[in-house]
C-alpha cells in the first residue's frame, strides 16, 4: 500500500474533518452551504466530522448507500460547522478545506498559512515559476487593475484572458477577442484588484496533478483530466492522457519546503507546439479541489478507471433515487457512486462512475434519464 492510500485509508491520524466552503468560495454558486457532505466518503469510522445542518435529513439514505457499495466512513457526525471545533478535539488533527486565516485562528501553523496565502494569487504563482523555471503561458502580471492603461491594452496579443489574482470556481476570469473586450473586463474589476492578462492557451486538454504532504514527505496523489465547461470545472476523468508530473515538481517540492502541508494541485495544460508537447502549469489550487473527493474514494476501494462529474436531478432527496442495478459493485468494480450528496437538495450531485470508458459512458446516460 502507497503512502497516499496508507494515509487516504486514514492510518495515519484521527481527523477532526470540516469542509465547509462557505468563507473561501464564490458568491452565486448555488447551494455552496451544502458542500462539506462531499467530505464524508474520504473519512474513515475513527474520524469526526462537521457537516452542516441541513444535511442531516438525508443521512441515512446516504449512510445506506456508502454500506451497499463497501465505502467506510465515521459516523461521529457533528451537526453544524463552527471551526472552533478544530482546536477542541484533543488527538484529533484538522482537515479542512482550505487552510487559511479563520483555520489558523484554531489550529496554529503560520508557515501553512502563509504559504497557501501567497500562492493562492496566480500572480505570485507567476514569480515563482519563472523562479524554478516551470513552464507556465505568457502572463503579465498587474499589482492593480488600474494599471492596465491604453498602451497595455494596445500591447496585448489576442486572444487573451484577464483573470483575478485570486478566484475560484472560475470567477473573475474573461475571455477577450479584442481592445474592446479587454477593457470592458478591466472595467468589472475594483481598480485596485491584483489581476493578469494571460495568453489564450490553445488546447483541449487540460489536466489536474494532486499532491499530498504525508509525514513531511511529497506524496503524488493522482493525475486526472478535467472535464471543463468555459472556465468551470465539471469534473475529472482517470486514467488521464497525460502524466507530466515533472512539469510541476520543482514547484511542488518548494511548497513543501515552505510548509505545505495537506492537498494541493496544480492545473497544467497539454499543448502542441513547435517542438513537440508542453506542458504549461496555469495555476496551484493550495487546497483540496473538485478531484479530491473521488480521488480519496477511488483510492480507498481500488477503482482504478473512474469519471466524476457533476449531474443535475429533477429530485430533491436521496430517497427518491433508487440507484438498483448502478451502484458501484465491489466485486465487478463498475458503477455508481454519489460523492457530492448534500446537492441534491438544490437539484444536482456529483457521482462516481466506476468502469471502463466504454460502460461509463452508457452508465452516465442511464444516470441522466433516472435523475
Amino acid at each position: 500500500m502507497s503512502a497516499a492510500i496508507e494515509h487516504f485509508a486514514g492510518l495515519a491520524h484521527k481527523r477532526i474533518i470540516n469542509h465547509d466552503i462557505m468563507h473561501c468560495t464564490a458568491d452565486g454558486v448555488e447551494g455552496n452551504h451544502l458542500y462539506s457532505g462531499r467530505a464524508l466518503g474520504m473519512s474513515e469510522p475513527w474520524d469526526l466530522i462537521q457537516l452542516h445542518p441541513d444535511l442531516e435529513p438525508l443521512w441515512d439514505d446516504i449512510h445506506a448507500h456508502y454500506r451497499r457499495v463497501g465505502l467506510s466512513h465515521t459516523e461521529q457526525v457533528i451537526w453544524h460547522v463552527n471551526r472552533a471545533e478544530l482546536g477542541e478535539h484533543i488527538g484529533y488533527v484538522p482537515s479542512v478545506f482550505y487552510f487559511g486565516p479563520n483555520e489558523c485562528v484554531y489550529w496554529g501553523d503560520r508557515r501553512w498559512l502563509e504559504t497557501v496565502e501567497y500562492i493562492n494569487s496566480k500572480n505570485n504563482f507567476m514569480a515563482v515559476a519563472h523562479q524554478l523555471g516551470v513552464d507556465v503561458p505568457q502572463t503579465r502580471c498587474f499589482e492593480k487593475a488600474g494599471d492596465i492603461d491604453a498602451r497595455v491594452i494596445a500591447e496585448t496579443v489576442f486572444p487573451c484572458y484577464l483573470k483575478a489574482a485570486v478566484s475560484v470556481s472560475g470567477v473573475g476570469i474573461y475571455r477577450c477577442r479584442n481592445a474592446d473586450e479587454l477593457a470592458e473586463a478591466k472595467g468589472r474589476f475594483d481598480p485596485y484588484t491584483p489581476v493578469q492578462i494571460q495568453e489564450e492557451v490553445c488546447s483541449d486538454t487540460f489536466l489536474n496533478l494532486q499532491y499530498e504532504v504525508v509525514e513531511n514527505q511529497l506524496v503524488r496523489l493522482q493525475a486526472s483530466q478535467q472535464i471543463l465547461e468555459g472556465t468551470a470545472h465539471q469534473g475529472n476523468r482517470v486514467p488521464a492522457d497525460y502524466e507530466p508530473w515533472g512539469a510541476v515538481e520543482p514547484m511542488a517540492r518548494w511548497l513543501k519546503e515552505q510548509g505545505m502541508k495537506g492537498v494541493f494541485a496544480f492545473d497544467v495544460a497539454a499543448v502542441e507546439g513547435p517542438e513537440g508537447l508542453r506542458f504549461p502549469a496555469i495555476e496551484c489550487n493550495p487546497r483540496y479541489n473538485g478531484a479530491s473527493y473521488p480521488t480519496v474514494i477511488a483510492h480507498k476501494l481500488g477503482i482504478r478507471e473512474w469519471t466524476a462529474t457533476t449531474l443535475h436531478t429533477r429530485h430533491q432527496d436521496l430517497a427518491s433515487i433508487d440507484l438498483s442495478g448502478l451502484e458501484f459493485d465491489p466485486n465487478t468494480g463498475e458503477g455508481a457512486i454519489v460523492v457530492n450528496w448534500g446537492t441534491v437538495l438544490v437539484g444536482k450531485l456529483v457521482i462516481l462512475m466506476a468502469g471502463s470508458r466504454e460502460y461509463r459512458a452508457a452508465l452516465q446516460t442511464e444516470l441522466e434519464a433516472l435523475l
